[in-house]
């Protein structure tokens, strides 16, 4: 697939915002009880999101700006492989929101950010993969 460079340029950016992300939830989950577990499961949702996104990018298709994770699924072409259940979907979406704003639900737990950091490691695993190097550096 031949991408123009102006592009490839935008697609990097993507990439490059959603690794600051993935090494950010990484590192904060070295801290064990002391961790903002809310604060991991939000970084790992804009992880997923933001690769979804490039790989829209690099497949030249819009996207309106939205966080719902299965929404922006819906817009690939069928076959793709975006290993996330729509249960998966639906728990990552909520932490767009859930783990950024104060609310009336339970309190998000270790097992909670380690569940969104392992979704979001299938996400970026996939797209990783299907990006030529040069997206990637």
């Amino acid at each position: 697939m031949s991408v123009p460079p102006e592009q490839m340029d935008i697609i990097r950016q993507w990439v490059v915002k959603a690794e600051n992300d993935h090494k950010a939830f990484q590192n904060l989950l070295k801290m064990g009880d002391d961790c903002p577990f809310d604060v991991v499961c939000f970084l790992a949702q804009q992880c997923a999101e933001k690769y979804l996104k490039a790989r829209l990018v690099y497949l030249s298709i819009d996207f309106p700006k939205i966080h719902d994770i299965s929404e922006i699924i819906k817009l690939f072409p069928p076959g793709f492989g975006i290993p996330l259940s729509p249960t998966d979907q639906t728990k990552l979406t909520k932490y767009a929101w859930m783990g950024r704003y104060p609310g009336n639900w339970e309190p998000m737990n270790h097992q909670d950010a380690e569940k969104a950091a392992e979704l979001a490691g299938k996400v970026r695993t996939a797209i990783r993969s299907s990006f030529p190097k040069e997206v990637l550096k």
